[in-house]
């Protein structure tokens, strides 16, 4: 799959511009023509409210690419070269408004796996402003503070194959580019999964905005079938258990932060990034000051389907 990219009518498919690991699929506009009827018989609500609806549009898109579409972007999520694509239409029309988005969004996870519950949203997507002033408790919101690199799930049981980040809205924005890293790439990977500290158990939280009531625990690095490094890692809600733990997690930081194997990347307005969260870390850089940022995105993350 990685080295032939797939050929998909309607689709234009490339390797991104700052890596190989990463697919740029484009959507042509005579595929934004035909899904504008099928995504109008259900609106936000009724996916909100009832499931199948959610596999019904997830099926005209896939339908509309000849049936191509959901095999090669599951192909590309579970090989461990890419893993990783950016999706969206080639040409944002006053046709593709956010409503449009959402359901795209929808359609291209439930080509990929089962949604996890969103319990921040209360929904199986949240949908999150960051803007000039904010008062949240997570680095999520704040728009002047680096999101250094993590991946998701890390406080909840589900499991978190997968993750798709949508960017609905943006304006007056200057900054905050998408920041990713996939761990075969990182220059400390091998020092850092064979210590035995991060295969210790660590006990996960969150604050309060989550609306997750629980803790967990697991380690910070584990290995797929094959016996390849995974990762789950956040910086805001581990809870170091002692003087060993704390200063590994901040050798962690650290090394993550300096890798100079970081991507960094402007996601256009309309784009939706899709990525193995087992083996690709993303963050935000911040950023600059303006009274009126403003920037909606849309998450998504959830399980595949052969779990």
């Amino acid at each position: 799959m990685h080295e032939s990219l797939s050929d998909i009518e309607g689709f234009e498919i490339s390797f991104h511009e700052k890596s190989k690991r990463i697919i740029n699929i484009k959507i042509e506009d005579q595929i934004i023509e035909r899904l504008i009827f099928p995504f109008k018989k259900f609106d936000i609500t009724s996916l909100e409210y009832k499931p199948f609806t959610r596999f019904t549009i997830a099926k005209s898109l896939n339908d509309i690419s000849s049936g191509k579409l959901g095999n090669f972007i599951n192909a590309i999520l579970k090989d461990r070269n890419a893993g990783c694509f950016i999706i969206g239409p080639k040409n944002i029309s006053s046709k593709i408004n956010q409503n449009f988005l959402v359901k795209l969004s929808t359609a291209i996870a439930h080509l990929i796996g089962n949604p996890n519950h969103d319990a921040m949203a209360g929904k199986y997507y949240a949908r999150f402003h960051v803007k000039h002033e904010d008062d949240s408790d997570s680095y999520l919101r704040k728009a002047y503070i680096n999101m250094d690199l993590h991946t998701d799930g890390t406080y909840v049981k589900e499991k978190t194959d997968w993750l798709l980040m949508s960017k609905l809205e943006e304006e007056n924005v200057d900054g905050g580019e998408t920041v990713l890293l996939h761990l075969d790439d990182w220059e400390h990977l091998e020092e850092l999964f064979n210590d035995e500290i991060g295969k210790q158990n660590f006990i996960w939280g969150s604050p309060k905005s989550k609306n997750i009531d629980y803790k967990i625990e697991h380690p910070v690095f584990f290995k797929d079938q094959e016996g390849r490094a995974q990762i789950s890692y956040i910086d805001q809600f581990p809870e170091p258990k002692n003087m060993e733990q704390g200063l590994f997690l901040q050798k962690l930081s650290d090394t993550l932060e300096e890798s100079k194997e970081k991507i960094v990347i402007p996601l256009p307005v309309g784009s939706a990034l899709v990525a193995n969260n087992y083996f690709w870390l993303h963050g935000r850089k911040s950023f600059k000051q303006n009274k009126n940022l403003s920037r909606e995105l849309l998450r998504i993350r959830g399980s595949f389907f052969n779990n």
